[in-house]
């Protein structure tokens, strides 16, 4: 069983920067693709970036394009999101998920979350 924990959420200012961490236990996640989502309140969660584990394939959500990046360590069983510029519309719980298939799922795999909140 897969079990994953998100940090590095908080609070910032529009423009600023968080980067997110994801850290899978229980099993490698060498072969897993990665994907970052989130849920705004009221509203339905949708995936912001995925990243494959093979050929490293990065599809992205428009409104994240050249603002978020993902990447992985697989050596330490990570993923990150590094988010700038941030945008008060981007404030939400972010979940990190793995899957072994499609990256438009299904997602198989995930953590409880982290929040961000992006002040104006």
């Amino acid at each position: 069983q897969v079990q994953l924990v998100e940090s590095g959420g908080g609070l910032v200012q529009a423009g600023g920067s968080l980067r997110l961490s994801c850290v899978a236990s229980g099993h490698s996640f060498t072969l897993y693709n990665v994907g970052w989502f989130r849920q705004a309140p009221g509203k339905e969660r949708e995936r912001v970036i995925a990243k494959a584990a093979i050929g490293g394939v990065t599809d992205y959500t428009d409104s994240v394009k050249g603002r978020f990046t993902i990447s992985r360590d697989n050596a330490k069983n990570t993923v990150y999101l590094e988010m700038n510029n941030l945008k008060p519309e981007d404030t939400a719980i972010y979940f990190c998920a793995l899957n072994r298939g499609s990256l438009f799922g299904p997602w198989n795999y995930w953590g409880q979350g982290t929040q961000v909140t992006v002040s104006s």
